[in-house]
């Protein structure tokens, strides 16, 4: 019997691209489609969970929400990966910035991500496992937003669980290891696309600081996710 279609997931064989952007929110993915894509088809709206195919400058590209979340992405990327035969994931997402060295609208590229999730448990590894981006889509990143003179920053990032963090100092050791902003879903992807034997990458769009409480408007943010997509588009 075929895996496909998933409960999570409408498409039929050959209707997602090799390479899919992943933004947290799906009218997010809706906005790349109608803005950047040509020929776009959609190809799922289960649970409101739009995904689109379409092509950039002739190349052939799915964009799809990702939800909220490490399980969110868990599953959606999974799918991907192993049902749906994609070759590469890059997600698009927004970070709270705890290091000095980021600052709002900088684009950071998660080189590695670290976790309080339990997720990485299933694999039962008898060590810690580190989970990192994809080198070739990394170092593409950085050579794109150069070429764009957007501002780039290239590190660690923690993928955390936990939104409202009950104690704030919980920040702190983690910003002392030099990590530069707090996300809630690469963890989960670099582990899959691991484990699947693909290629993953997570660009982030700084857009509050929880230290500084810089933030940007929802405008701002508007114009500055723009730059991150346009990154994306290009790998």
């Amino acid at each position: 019997m075929s895996k496909i279609p998933t409960p999570h997931n409408m498409a039929d064989k050959g209707e997602i691209a090799k390479t899919v952007l992943m933004p947290g929110d799906p009218l997010r993915a809706k906005f790349i489609a109608e803005h950047y894509l040509s020929d776009v088809v959609c190809f799922n709206t289960v649970r409101n969970m739009f995904g689109f195919t379409g092509t950039y400058e002739g190349k052939r590209i799915s964009v799809m929400g990702s939800g909220m979340g490490i399980p969110s992405i868990g599953i959606y990327s999974y799918e991907l990966f192993h049902f749906y035969d994609v070759d590469s994931i890059i997600r698009i997402g927004s970070a709270g910035g705890l290091s000095n060295e980021v600052k709002l609208r900088d684009l950071v590229i998660a080189m590695g991500t670290c976790t309080n999730s339990a997720y990485l448990k299933q694999f039962k590894l008898s060590g810690t496992f580190a989970p990192i981006a994809d080198y070739e889509l990394l170092s593409r990143a950085v050579t794109v937003a150069k070429q764009k003179n957007i501002s780039v920053k290239v590190g660690n990032v923690l993928s955390s669980d936990i939104f409202y963090m009950q104690d704030h100092k919980d920040y702190d050791s983690w910003r002392d290891m030099g990590v530069l902003c707090v996300e809630m879903e690469s963890a989960g992807l670099y582990s899959n696309a691991a484990a699947a034997g693909k290629k993953a990458v997570c660009l982030l769009t700084i857009s509050d600081h929880l230290y500084t409480g810089e933030a940007l408007s929802a405008e701002q943010r508007q114009t500055s996710f723009q730059d991150m997509m346009e990154v994306a588009l290009c790998l």
